[in-house]
């Protein structure tokens, strides 16, 4: 748990055993071996912090719909980014059953929200510049038509409370909402298992480098 505070490309991995923590069975020991098998064969995989000027704040935000088949709950998973530098991310199972997909990325956006005003007022504090709007990219287009739509009732009656949040901030020029390809989604890295391919490009993008790895 300690080690995905530096290793985001475990931290889905990490947060699923954690939910069988207080009653594991020989599957999950199992799954543990090729976790502690996957940190031993990647020893030298770091983030990478380029020297940078850049201080936008750049967040993606995504969710596996009703991934959990004991209570078909959902998992969020968000990376935020100041610069082209990696500074949080979260893989978490949400609190509620969500009803549709878009509500579950919904959740997660307004999640990742949250996390953006926070890391803004970080900043603030300590004098850092840095220019508005803050991004925020999701691959579910009707969750971002409901962030940017008052009209969408029906649909936003479950997440309400999220639904004013995040259009309070998009109003405020604070947020700006962009669509981003499923396949260039990094955060999907944090809410499912991925094909190693994939999973290594993704990580890759995020910034985690294997420093002995031999140079190309």
């Amino acid at each position: 748990m300690y080690l995905q505070i530096t290793r985001p490309d475990i931290s889905f991995a990490v947060n699923k055993l954690c939910q069988y923590s207080h009653a594991p069975r020989d599957t999950h020991l199992i799954v543990v071996h090729q976790v502690l098998r996957y940190l031993k064969g990647t020893v030298g995989q770091r983030l990478f912090y380029a020297a940078d000027n850049k201080f936008d704040l750049r967040g993606f935000s995504d969710a596996d719909w009703g991934s959990y088949t004991d209570d078909r709950r959902s998992v969020t998973g968000f990376c935020i980014f100041i610069g082209g530098s990696l500074v949080s991310w979260r893989s978490k199972k949400q609190d509620t059953v969500s009803q549709s997909s878009a509500e579950s990325e919904f959740r997660a956006m307004a999640l990742t929200t949250k996390e953006l005003i926070w890391l803004s007022r970080l900043m603030r504090d300590l004098q850092i510049p840095f220019t508005l709007p803050a991004y925020l990219y999701g691959d579910n287009t009707t969750a971002l038509h409901i962030a940017n739509n008052a009209m969408f009732h029906e649909r936003t009656k479950h997440v309400d409370m999220d639904c004013y949040k995040i259009r309070e901030e998009v109003d405020s020029g604070f947020l700006k909402t962009m669509h981003v390809r499923t396949g260039n989604q990094l955060a999907d890295v944090l809410t499912k298992v991925l094909h190693p391919a994939h999973f290594q490009e993704i990580i890759f993008k995020m910034g985690v480098y294997n420093i002995f790895a031999p140079s190309s």
